[in-house]
């Protein structure tokens, strides 16, 4: 039987996890090629985000696991938020512990945490165009391309794609 896997947000202490999970994740996944790109540094820097965002971390057996970042329109995180949408992104799991379970946990804790939201009718968000096993997770957890509302990277021709899922 697997550990049970719990979300919550994120505290101070948690910070330096959420930062090597974060960075090993991307780069395991190929998404940089190092730690030193200006957009990984800016993603490593947990106490700025969380200053602006709402971070929640997927824990098991006292271990941080996974981590989240939520954001609402107009927040200074929000890339795609429509205002009934809560969007959330830097969804990440520790590539030791990948496949099991945490991704899809922290999914459904993000869709029922939405449900509770006065305004909110759906979930947003942005993924990479080549990054299938995220593509595979949020296709699993009901979530559908809005390819009307993909976009670039600006200052790239790097295509984000975009997924909603009503609530």
């Amino acid at each position: 039987m697997q550990p049970q896997i719990t979300v919550r947000p994120a505290v101070e202490a948690d910070y330096d996890a959420v930062a090597r999970i974060t960075r090993d994740s991307y780069l395991a996944a190929g998404y940089f090629e190092d730690a030193d790109h200006p957009y990984m540094r800016k993603v490593q820097d947990v106490a700025l985000r969380a200053g602006h965002a709402t971070i929640w971390v997927a824990e098991r057996d006292g271990q941080v696991v996974g981590s989240v970042t939520l954001a609402r329109a107009g927040e200074p995180y929000a890339d795609i938020a429509l205002e009934d949408e809560l969007e959330f992104r830097m969804l990440v799991v520790d590539p030791v512990v990948q496949r099991s379970g945490a991704g899809r946990v922290m999914v459904d804790a993000i869709l029922e945490y939405a449900r509770q939201l006065d305004g909110i009718k759906a979930v947003a968000l942005t993924t990479g165009q080549t990054w299938e096993s995220a593509h595979g997770l949020y296709r699993k957890t009901g979530f559908r391309r809005v390819p009307e509302r993909d976009w670039l990277v600006p200052g790239t021709d790097i295509k984000l794609l975009v997924y909603r899922l009503d609530v």
